[in-house]
């Protein structure tokens, strides 16, 4: 598997992640009436128009990522972290895990990739709108920024490309949160995606499975803790490397994914 720091999106799971995330199955049990699905689009688009039109936002994330071995054991690792973010370019993401602590680090012209575990640091240039960070980030360092694809500048288009079906199944409960349960459908995967209700209507949860992987590889991001309106600290997005940390080129860094190496068999080595 590459080198990812991969929290959700849907580009990082249709490629090497897919290989080792599963869903449990779930047989016999029919299907849900669904509404028109003029209605999960429309959902879709004013939850992905509320995300676009923050300059600033803040956010904490639970994110579950299930490995299959060969075989055929399940085996779930979960990690907590922070956004924050300030358009066009300026974010700071932390993932800490039980086999990794990482935070990523954008101020306008750097990425800094900071293993805070084991006090290494590798930067690569990235200058340009978030769009164009989150492009070259994505194919030039194999580094995926968590939640990418919402906090793009045309999210709704990036989100809805490729979908055979669209469908609004609800509400649901998410962390003591009342949301709209919308699922979709695509050739290769399947996503669902809950959306507050009212007039803040931010994702509160995410869920991406793949089809064309056996067992149904599956990925799971639940967003908290919302903060928009509220301009970030001076510092927020500065990079002082702490005392004793090393610079490291990017490809050193091969050991801060949410899979550990070597820990599942099959796994990445």
């Amino acid at each position: 598997m590459n080198r990812r720091i991969c929290l959700h999106p849907r580009a990082a799971l249709t490629k090497s992640a897919l290989g080792l995330l599963a869903a449990m199955a779930v047989t016999g049990v029919p299907a849900p009436v669904a509404s028109a699905e003029g209605d999960a689009r429309s959902i879709l688009k004013a939850m992905t128009d509320y995300l676009s039109r923050q300059e600033n936002l803040a956010l904490k994330f639970d994110a579950d990522v299930e490995a299959v071995t060969p075989a055929v054991e399940k085996i779930q690792f979960s990690a907590s972290g922070e956004v924050t973010m300030s358009r066009p370019n300026k974010f700071r993401i932390s993932r800490t895990g039980g086999y990794a602590d990482v935070e990523l680090i954008s101020d306008g012209s750097n990425v800094t990739v900071f293993d805070r575990g084991g006090n290494r640091f590798a930067q690569v240039p990235a200058v340009g709108s978030f769009d164009i960070v989150v492009d070259k980030l994505r194919n030039e360092a194999l580094l995926e920024i968590p939640g990418a694809d919402l906090f793009l500048s045309k999210p709704y288009e990036v989100l809805m490309a490729g979908v055979l079906e669209a469908k609004h199944l609800g509400r649901g409960v998410v962390g003591g949160v009342e949301c709209e349960h919308l699922a979709f459908r695509n050739l290769d995967t399947d996503w669902q995606i809950w959306v507050e209700v009212g007039d803040r209507p931010l994702p509160c949860k995410y869920v991406i499975t793949s089809k064309a992987v056996g067992a149904a590889p599956q990925y799971t991001l639940r967003l908290r803790d919302w903060k928009t309106g509220v301009s970030p600290a001076p510092d927020a997005f500065a990079f002082k490397p702490p005392e004793g940390a090393s610079g490291v080129a990017i490809t050193v860094l091969k050991d801060i994914d949410e899979i550990p190496a070597g820990v599942v068999p099959g796994g990445p080595k």
